[in-house]
């Protein structure tokens, strides 16, 4: 499997406001790219806060392609029947739970459950459930907690920053990784930079970290 991650920040690395607040940090070149990135994958999948706070589409509209397979990591299924993400258009639509929702259940969506030992679901069992599925290039679109933890467990093949011309002086971090006494635990990465328009994309490579994966084994709940 190819997973790749993706960001948009500020130049003072800030996804969001204070409040929560993050349409839009990037501009129209840098969604055209996020567009182009979801064409090239079989699936994007993002973490129940994006879905909350921007519910997104998750389609190709800003480009040529067809539409990814849309997930929604969702452990506590909160998400509701009538956001865009479940929009019945053809396309296929995974929930990740680890319970089964009390709501109904969107018409058309494969419902996944997986076993939370450690309170969230590990990305490991994410991949196995998403390999089992015929899925190999999954692209996952955030939120920071999401990308977060995809790195933090060595889940990531490269990771795409777009960066903007901007400051906000607070707000919400893009990372939120383990904390470091010293220089030396820093990641040291692999990357090539590439402008569009006022902004910066930095192709990141996370080969190095990413760990093998068993898929003959999975924590789905059958």
């Amino acid at each position: 499997m190819t997973i790749i991650g993706q960001l948009g920040q500020t130049l003072d690395g800030r996804i969001a406001t204070v409040t929560g607040h993050s349409r839009y940090v990037n501009g129209p070149a840098s969604l055209t790219h996020l567009h182009r990135l979801r064409a090239c994958v079989d699936a994007v999948l993002v973490g129940i806060g994006t879905a909350l706070a921007d519910d997104p589409q998750l389609n190709v509209r800003l480009t040529k392609g067809t539409n990814p397979v849309r997930i929604v990591l969702d452990p506590s299924a909160r998400l509701t029947p009538n956001a865009k993400v479940w929009h019945q258009d053809g396309t296929r639509r995974l929930w990740l739970v680890s319970n089964i929702p009390s709501s109904l259940i969107p018409p058309g969506v494969e419902l996944v459950v997986l076993n939370t030992p450690s309170g969230h679901i590990d990305p490991k069992d994410i991949l196995r459930a998403l390999h089992a599925r015929g899925l190999r290039r999954v692209l996952i679109e955030g939120g920071a907690e999401t990308v977060s933890r995809f790195m933090r467990a060595g889940c990531l093949d490269r990771l795409h920053l777009l960066v903007a011309p901007i400051i906000m002086g607070s707000g919400r971090p893009a990372f939120n990784l383990p904390a470091i006494q010293t220089m030396d635990e820093a990641l040291r990465l692999h990357t090539k930079a590439y402008v569009l328009e006022d902004e910066v994309v930095y192709d990141i490579d996370l080969s190095a970290q990413r760990v093998p994966i068993d898929f003959s084994s999975t924590s789905e709940n059958r």
